[in-house]
């Protein structure tokens, strides 16, 4: 009989254990990239999140002597499942102790919730949408985490291979990208080229074409477009959308996201880079997760005056019609001259399939390091 007792999420109280219990499991980890608590608030609040419009989820502790040991969330994306024809509950926001007992009671807390939903497999790590972090870090452990994404311990995928009955459902990469110390001329040439066959240009812009011009819902339309083939994707909601929007936009920095518009098509949107200042080293001074009382100082100085060598390369995509002209490049050449003038030294990719090469060639004329892997893993569940 195991001594591990799983407690559901119920109450107000149990939430803030939940989500606090990473702080506790990491404290003073120097690779771990904590998320605000405000945000982990609202993502994992049913009241708040757009997501539970398809999604139905249960959150779950682990206790054992007396003491919280782990925690784990168990999501169903009924439009993702519809999308990809699939039965699969999701296990996401999983960290546990190094202990065999624990992270096998939080699975099985998981797989029971599926199946008692007609569930047929359990996937993950995954998150309620792609917008949230995926996949468990398989490889880097001694790398900085990023803000998109999960950092966790080695003995994490150990415990998956040892509780067995678990494969491989999909592989990520992620690539350390030198900045250079100007734009490479290679680059310059074909930017010009490709601008002028194809009648594509940059377009920067402003908190009125956003809110007010419409570009903030264009921006996620085109998310929809271009990533609906990727693993595991499920399209966003206007409902979804409007929120991403209030949430992200305010406090983005528009010198480092680009726009790539068809003149040809009315300046329709072709393609785009969203990035922004790595928040990596400003996110682990919040203590525990609070902007307060001196947290917001630290991201504030990230994001506006940009404190940071790095740069997180969150959203890069390109309609398919363009992918093959190479219009990637006119997207570089606008944001490489704003990296260096800004000091940054390095942009991380985020994360990108194993199989989608396309995406990866796109590095071939940078400085480019692979440092980090992760995977998502597939079990069925027994009847």
């Amino acid at each position: 009989m195991s001594s591990v007792q799983i407690k559901k999420v119920e109450t107000k109280k149990d939430l803030k254990a939940f989500i606090e219990f990473h702080y506790d499991l990491y404290e003073g980890n120097e690779y771990d990239v904590p998320n605000l608590y405000s945000d982990e608030l609202r993502t994992l609040s049913k009241d708040k999140n757009a997501a539970f419009d398809f999604c139905e989820a249960d959150y779950f502790l682990a206790y054992k002597d007396g003491r919280l040991v782990g925690r784990v969330a168990a999501i169903i994306n009924h439009k993702a499942n519809e999308t990809w024809n699939r039965k699969d509950v999701r296990f996401g926001w999983i960290d546990f102790i190094d202990d065999l007992e624990v992270s096998a009671a939080l699975f099985k807390a998981v797989e029971d919730f599926g199946r008692e939903r007609g569930m047929q497999d359990i996937v993950g790590p995954l998150g309620f949408t792609d917008m949230d972090p995926e996949g468990m870090l398989t490889w880097g452990f001694d790398r900085l985490g990023t803000m998109p994404t999960i950092y966790n311990y080695a003995y994490y995928p150990q415990h998956i291979e040892k509780l067995g009955g678990w494969e491989k459902d999909n592989d990520y990469l992620e690539f350390l990208i030198k900045v250079p110390n100007e734009v490479p001329e290679k680059l310059t040439k074909l930017s010009a080229m490709i601008e002028k066959r194809y009648n594509l240009h940059v377009k920067k812009l402003t908190k009125k074409d956003i809110f007010e011009g419409g570009y903030g819902k264009k921006l996620f339309q085109l998310i929809n477009e271009t990533y609906r083939d990727i693993y595991g994707f499920s399209q966003l909601t206007d409902r979804q959308i409007d929120q991403y929007i209030d949430m992200y936009f305010p406090m983005a920095d528009l010198d480092l996201i680009t726009v790539i518009v068809d003149d040809n098509k009315d300046g329709a949107i072709a393609g785009m880079g969203i990035t922004i200042p790595s928040l990596s080293r400003a996110l682990q001074k919040c203590r525990r997760g609070r902007l307060l009382p001196f947290g917001w100082w630290h991201v504030l100085r990230a994001i506006k005056y940009s404190k940071t060598e790095g740069v997180d390369l969150l959203l890069l995509g390109f309609l398919p019609e363009y992918r093959s002209k190479g219009a990637n490049a006119l997207l570089f050449n606008d944001l490489i001259p704003r990296y260096v003038k800004r000091g940054f030294k390095w942009g991380e990719s985020q994360v990108e399939m194993e199989s989608n090469s396309g995406v990866q060639s796109q590095w071939s004329m940078f400085d480019t390091e692979n440092h980090k892997k992760r995977r998502c893993y597939r079990k069925a569940l027994s009847k």
